[in-house]
């Protein structure tokens, strides 16, 4: 039987011819073949090389889906907003209204706005003026909130002013400028000074006076026509009643372009009527609308009685009138 042998023929070959021993052939080496690159690799090359042509378009992409990512964030993570009941927005609404000062009347920024340019005027007769020295042509300050100005005592008229302009022109009644030998005004910070009368106009009884010496923050009113005027409409009237004040009343245009008997001798005509409260010392004072323009002089009062009360009617001229009284109607 024959046996196979127990080594390899393979690395042997027979010599050319095909006779003599066999020899051994040295194996040939075979160089492995290189691994192709993988997916992953040939990706990132691709990425690197497209980063590097586009790097800066590349961050700004990048930092706006950053952004984006954010909000998104933000918005999922927010609490829905809180739905408010009935209850809570009325009790919102009452903290507020208790909380909050009530808005200023119409007839209180009307008074502050001309209580500036309000000043009273004091009439002296010429045996008084002896007593009173601050009113011969100096200025002194008193206190505009004690109940008795300095120089009451003996005082022959006293009743109330508008100053006009910047050069201290004041317009006042012609009653109660006309009845005294001396003048004084007193300002609304206290300030007083001597006053001479440079003006009239009786059928109106306006009188144009004019102080000696004047504060420095003098402030003079702002005039406007009565053209819009028209019954109803809200007045204010500043002055000092029985020599009280200043004084503010409230009320409304109560007519137009009445006729009044100031005496025997005169009539006024083309009066604003007015109902807002008004006294002995009102007179020569502004009536002024909700915006604290001067829109007449009051002048007087109707009474059908000697007591020379208010009972309701009072008048005032025009300031078209007025103005042109001072000679510088803006009218």
């Amino acid at each position: 039987m024959r046996r196979h042998p127990l080594y390899s023929n393979s690395g042997w070959s027979k010599p050319v011819g095909g006779s003599g021993p066999r020899v051994r052939t040295p194996p040939v080496s075979v160089e492995p073949e290189a691994d192709e690159p993988s997916l992953t690799s040939r990706l990132g090359a691709r990425w690197n090389g497209f980063y590097a042509r586009r790097e800066k378009p590349v961050l700004i992409l990048g930092g706006v889906a950053a952004a984006l990512v954010a909000v998104l964030a933000v918005s999922l993570l927010k609490p829905a907003p809180h739905t408010y009941t009935q209850a809570e927005i009325s009790a919102a609404v009452a903290y507020a209204l208790k909380k909050t000062p009530p808005a200023p009347s119409r007839a209180s920024v009307a008074a502050e706005t001309i209580m500036p340019s309000v000043v009273r005027v004091t009439g002296y007769d010429a045996t008084e003026t002896a007593s009173h020295p601050d009113i011969e042509g100096r200025a002194s300050k008193i206190d505009p909130k004690a109940p008795k100005d300095l120089g009451e005592d003996g005082a022959v008229s006293v009743g109330s002013g508008v100053v006009i302009d910047e050069k201290g022109t004041i317009l006042t009644n012609l009653h109660v400028a006309a009845s005294a030998a001396r003048l004084k005004v007193t300002f609304w910070n206290g300030e007083v000074s001597d006053a001479v009368m440079i003006g009239a106009q009786p059928e109106d009884d306006l009188a144009v006076i004019r102080p000696s010496v004047l504060p420095d923050d003098l402030k003079p009113a702002t005039l406007v026509s009565t053209r819009g005027l028209k019954p109803g409409d809200e007045v204010v009237a500043v002055g000092f009643p029985f020599g009280i004040g200043p004084s503010v009343s409230a009320g409304v245009i109560s007519g137009l372009k009445r006729d009044w008997q100031f005496d025997a001798d005169r009539k006024a005509r083309n009066l604003i009527q007015f109902d807002a409260a008004a006294n002995p010392g009102n007179s020569g004072g502004p009536l002024v609308n909700k915006d604290g323009e001067v829109l007449g002089i009051v002048t007087g009062i109707l009474n059908p009685t000697k007591q020379r009360v208010w009972i309701g009617i009072g008048f005032a001229v025009p300031i078209e009138n007025a103005a042109a009284a001072a000679g510088n109607s803006p009218f």
